[in-house]
């Protein structure tokens, strides 16, 4: 008899905490692959267990990347041949050239000779294939290069918002409102006390969920301060009943605010505050300038 497999335990430990929550953020708590978590629930629903693995999209967006994959399709069988090459080049799996005869041949014949050219040859014109940006083509998603939105900013400075969008169908607008450093004072009237060489700093922020499916994970799981030498400083395990921390779950069109704490070296120089969709993604991430403090 075989045992359960400790990777599903651990995986459904976490559904049991979160109770709801998008397959990305799952994997990313997890530090595992999408693909195999999104593979190993979907084997789980079919055991019995008390538990659906559903799919939510933005239904409009999903049709246009479905209509550029198509219209790539018509557009790349359009300009090529039987077997998708373009016209004018040899359409079989293996072209031969024929055989040059030497002069004085005996077989009795002669084989005929293409004419020459006494041009320049022309050399047929390869149709230019669109690029794709992600995803195999022909799969939703995929989309052309040339429709692409224009890149969004990721970098600002205090009471900027900035935006971000996933693959996934995840699009959120975080402000970066106050940063308070020190705040060693607010720290310390909620009862904590600071170590010797020790500072507070209070990041107050908010994140409005513009994506057609809740956003489950808290809107600071992945804040952190950066220091002058570039290290990441994470937040806090605390919250100050003066400054109420962010809860998980924002609905769309929904807007949160919350207050995260760090505890850093007195001496530390922070530069900016940094916050990630999925960490280690730049493509993800945002970072707001703090030096003007």
């Amino acid at each position: 008899m075989t045992g359960p497999d400790p990777v599903d335990v651990r995986l459904l430990s976490a559904v049991a905490e979160m109770g709801r929550v998008a397959i990305p953020d799952l994997a990313s708590r997890l530090g595992m692959d999408a693909r195999d978590v999104a593979a190993r629930l979907a084997a789980l629903s079919t055991t019995g267990l008390p538990m659906i693995v559903g799919v939510e999209c933005d239904p409009q967006g999903i049709r246009n990347a479905v209509a550029a994959a198509q219209q790539w399709a018509a557009q790349h069988s359009a300009s090529s041949g039987p077997h998708g090459v373009p016209p004018n080049q040899y359409s079989g799996p293996h072209p031969v050239q024929p055989p040059q005869q030497p002069p004085g041949n005996s077989g009795g014949y002669s084989m005929p000779q293409p004419p020459q050219q006494s041009g320049p040859q022309q050399v047929p014109q390869q149709v230019p294939q669109p690029m794709n940006s992600w995803g195999p083509p022909g799969s939703a998603a995929w989309v052309r290069a040339d429709q692409h939105a224009a890149p969004m900013p990721q970098n600002g400075k205090i009471g900027s918002k900035l935006e971000v969008a996933s693959p996934a169908g995840e699009r959120l607008t975080i402000g970066l409102v106050e940063v308070v450093d020190p705040a060693d004072f607010l720290f310390t009237a909620a009862g904590y006390e600071l170590q010797p060489g020790e500072r507070a700093v209070v990041v107050h922020t908010e994140l409005t969920n513009r994506s057609p499916a809740p956003f489950a994970a808290l809107p600071d799981q992945h804040l952190e301060l950066v220091a002058k030498d570039g290290s990441a400083i994470a937040k806090a395990p605390v919250s100050l009943s003066s400054r109420p921390p962010h809860r998980a779950g924002v609905q769309p069109g929904e807007t949160v605010g919350g207050h995260t704490i760090y505890v850093l070296p007195e001496i530390t120089e922070l530069t900016s505050v940094r916050w990630a969709l999925r960490p280690g993604d730049p493509q993800l991430t945002l970072t707001w300038d703090i030096t003007d403090l």
